[in-house]
């Protein structure tokens, strides 16, 4: 047989091809011998092995040691009684290397024969893919033979024999076999994920369970059937389980990756190395950022790509539409209702539902902002899926058994497809009903440029390390009695949503927007639009950013001139020097672009954004100003407000000065005595001026109105009106200026913070807010104060008229 062997690897090596491999981490010790350790024998990974190794300078995987009468490859034997004669014995191959002394390093290596169907896929690719059903003798020659032009291999760390011997060869045998098994599983359910049950035996799972049992208890006493109440629960379980398929997965990889090349320019990704690590033995539920639809089927294509199981992803059920829910639902999606506070019973099946996905240690993916953010921000997170992951954590014995750790991803656009729906429905439009005929329409524009996508990994939060900082009374509370549950649900969401913003990515069209949207008309010259996105780019990666983002790779002049080719700014050329425009239109969609990082440069914005009224200021003095206005923006940006202001203002007024922005001036700091350099620092600090403007303009409606005269709904109402006049006056008529989510955040934030609370459904406030009130002005000039005062007391004289007219109508 061995003479076939020459001929057979080279067959494989023109048959198959990698699609991907991992052998940069292996740090081979070129002074020991290499063996390589396949999890089960099979000639076909031996061989292919061998071919890849000797392709990639590697040390060959076929043929025997020269100094050890072991080949070079060896398998792990199976468990259990031999059916074939000539298989490997139950015992592993190591003992007699130990019992010599001799030191070899081991490498172990997964083949996958068929995980993604690439460009050729059909039945026959599907049947014969590697899953977790055993592979026999037929089976692995089918699947050589129809998935040889997509295989994937995974080296593990090298396991030196030595380390682990303590002086009985028989009990290290067992030891480096068992630690092999190990990382084979790991590796195995990273890939593939856990065994997935049938979606009826997990329905029928869920229906007997004790809670829907309990549940439907309740309603019989209220006089309903229990056999009818089985039935709806029942239904409600076909309407919600997921019916993922490696089929599916594997037909959907081959589809997706044709309509990402015609979609976008490319799909960069960073931060999957520290989800790799967490994959084997940890259950990740992913919480992305939720801007596009693409959302939903980019992580998933991103992670399968990449060599990790896709998740069960939570979706609406607006999304179970004909043709597209049951594609989803194969695709592991799962469907639950906006709201199901009114149905227990729905609410226990799908509680249920979610904590056996958590405890099979399923990978699950969820938004937990609800819904698409319309105005680009990061919205505030929803409790719900949140509070119900914690819960079910609690019932996986305390957490002790399978790890749970929170991945957040930000997903950033340099074009979406729903740019004009979302400035519909802000302006006030009705949100469209998704359905096949939307599907129709968004594919006769697949052919625009949309430029590239990035989806940053954002650091790994356990679930049990966090619970252990916020509520340590976790570990010993009763199975109901849940106090501490509400407020640890709040403080998980907002540290989410800021260690998504922490890796937001630059790109040309969020950089363009930053700069073009804080010039007065939204023109700049082209020069002078190229030197504002260098410098934005060199304080992204200065001390003043506390965040880490990606950076665009283009050069200025590129990224502006993609910016043109997207369509959201227009260049004119001019005998003088070009200039860079745009559009009311325009505007209004770069609003967006640049509401995903404008977080990024908050602070450094709002301390430029002080040297605008006066020119020349302290650090001291700086943080008695900012200080009463930095909570309610930090908490509008999800940023983290615990660092110490003091020393972010300090870094950040050394930055503007390594900028050549900012120029010390004794004990102080002072613009830099240039026209190019004040108009450059000034850009920055408009950044910010929208935010504060719209916060002004709350506190005033408020302060002029009285405590205790408006509800939360009319201060919000109210407050919108005057920002949306506000916006036409200024020039900054786009829709999400005057979002009523960013008025009803504030009012959260400063309900907080202690300056305002509800009595009666009414807004009251005491002294501290008008104080407060008084030293934030000094941010803002004089001109900017009398058009906010002009403003309010046009509302309260429109007001007036309103209440004469409705005492006094006319005859």
């Amino acid at each position: 047989m061995a003479m076939f062997h020459a001929p057979l690897r080279r067959l494989i090596k023109l048959w198959t091809e990698v699609r991907l491999a991992e052998p940069a981490p292996l740090q081979l010790n070129p002074d020991l011998p290499t063996l390589y350790v396949l999890p089960r024998p099979a000639l076909s990974d031996v061989l292919l092995l061998d071919a890849y190794c000797r392709e990639h300078g590697l040390p060959p995987a076929h043929g025997k040691l020269a100094e050890l009468s072991l080949p070079r490859c060896v398998a792990l034997p199976a468990r259990g009684s031999r059916l074939w004669r000539g298989r490997a014995t139950s015992v592993a191959p190591f003992t007699q290397l130990v019992a010599n002394g001799i030191q070899v390093q081991l490498v172990p290596v997964s083949v996958f024969w068929g995980r993604a169907p690439g460009k050729n896929f059909g039945f026959w690719h599907l049947l014969a893919a590697d899953s977790w059903q055993l592979t026999g003798r037929v089976r692995r020659a089918l699947s050589v033979l129809i998935n040889g032009r997509d295989v994937e291999l995974q080296f593990g760390a090298p396991l030196h024999l030595e380390e682990l011997h303590n002086g009985d060869p028989s009990l290290t045998n067992r030891k480096a076999a068992r630690l092999l098994r190990v990382h084979f599983r790991r590796v195995r359910t990273r890939v593939l994920g856990p065994d997935l049950s049938h979606r009826s035996t997990m329905i029928q799972g869920v229906v007997a369970s004790d809670a829907v049992r309990h549940a439907i208890e309740q309603q019989v006493d209220q006089g309903m059937s229990p056999s009818r109440l089985k039935r709806r629960a029942r239904r409600y379980g076909h309407e919600i389980a997921a019916n993922m398929t490696y089929p599916v997965l594997r037909f959907l990889a081959g589809a997706l990756r044709r309509l990402w090349n015609r979609l976008y320019d490319g799909v960069d990704v960073t931060g999957l190395d520290k989800v790799k690590s967490l994959a084997g033995d940890h259950t990740l539920i992913y919480v992305p950022c939720h801007r596009s639809h693409i959302d939903y089927l980019l992580l998933s294509y991103v992670l399968y790509r990449e060599g990790l199981m896709p998740p069960h992803i939570a979706a609406g059920k607006n999304l179970n539409m004909p043709i597209v829910g049951p594609l989803l639902r194969r695709g592991g999606a799962f469907f639950l209702r906006r709201s199901f506070r009114d149905n227990r019973l729905y609410g226990a099946v799908f509680n249920e539902y979610l904590h056996r996905l958590l405890a099979g240690g399923y990978p699950m993916e969820y938004f937990i902002e609800g819904g698409r953010s319309r105005s680009g921000r990061m919205l505030s997170p929803r409790p719900g899926m949140l509070a119900m992951t914690l819960t079910s954590f609690m019932r996986c014995q305390r957490g002790d058994d399978r790890p749970m750790v929170f991945v957040p991803v930000y997903i950033g656009y340099e074009r979406i497809l729903e740019n004009s729906s979302y400035q519909r429905e802000l302006s006030g439009g009705k949100k469209r009903k998704e359905s096949p005929l939307g599907l129709l329409r968004v594919i006769g524009r697949l052919r625009e440029p949309y430029g590239r996508v990035a989806v940053n990994i954002g650091e790994p939060l356990p679930i049990a390390d966090f619970l252990d900082r916020s509520a340590p009374e976790w570990r010993t509370s009763g199975a109901d009695d849940h106090p501490w549950l509400k407020p640890t649900v709040t403080g998980l969401g907002h540290l989410l949503t800021q260690r998504i913003n922490e890796v937001a990515a630059l790109n040309a069209a969020n950089l363009t927007g930053l700069a073009l949207l804080a010039s007065p008309y939204r023109a700049l010259e082209h020069a002078t639009l190229c030197d504002q996105l260098a410098l934005l780019s060199r304080l992204a990666r200065s001390p003043a950013c506390a965040q880490t983002p990606s950076l665009p790779a283009e050069s200025p002049e590129d990224c502006v001139t993609k910016a043109v080719a997207l369509e959201l700014v227009e260049r004119h050329h001019h005998r003088l020097g070009d200039i860079v425009s745009a559009t009311p239109a325009q505007a209004a969609q770069l609003a967006w672009y640049r509401n995903n990082v404008l977080h990024l440069f908050a602070l450094p914005a709002l301390v430029a954004f002080a040297f605008r009224s006066r020119t020349q200021r302290s650090p001291a003095e700086l943080h008695d100003l900012l200080r009463p206005l930095w909570p309610p923006l930090a908490h509008e940006f999800c940023i983290s407000d615990d660092a110490d202001l003091g020393e972010r203002i300090d870094a950040i007024l050394t930055s503007l000065c390594d900028l050549d922005l900012l120029e010390r001036y004794g004990a102080s700091f002072t613009p830099k005595d240039s026209l190019a350099a004040r108009e450059r620092l000034q850009l920055v600090g408009r950044m910010i001026q929208p935010s504060l403007e719209r916060n002004a303009l709350l506190i005033e409606v408020l302060l002029h109105a009285g405590s205790g005269t408006l509800t939360r709904q009319e201060l919000t109402e109210r407050s919108r009106d005057l920002a949306e006049r506000l916006g036409l006056l200024s020039g900054r008529e786009a829709p999400e200026f005057f979002d009523p989510k960013l008025f009803e955040t504030l009012i959260d934030t400063l309900g907080q913070e202690g300056w305002i609370w509800l009595e009666q459904q009414q807004v009251h406030f005491d002294e501290c807010l008008r104080q407060a009130a008084q030293r934030a002005s000094r941010l803002l000039d004089a001109s900017l104060r009398r058009r906010l005062a002009l403003i309010t007391r046009y509302r309260e004289n429109s007001d007036v008229r309103d209440r004469q007219s409705a005492l006094n109508p006319e005859p």
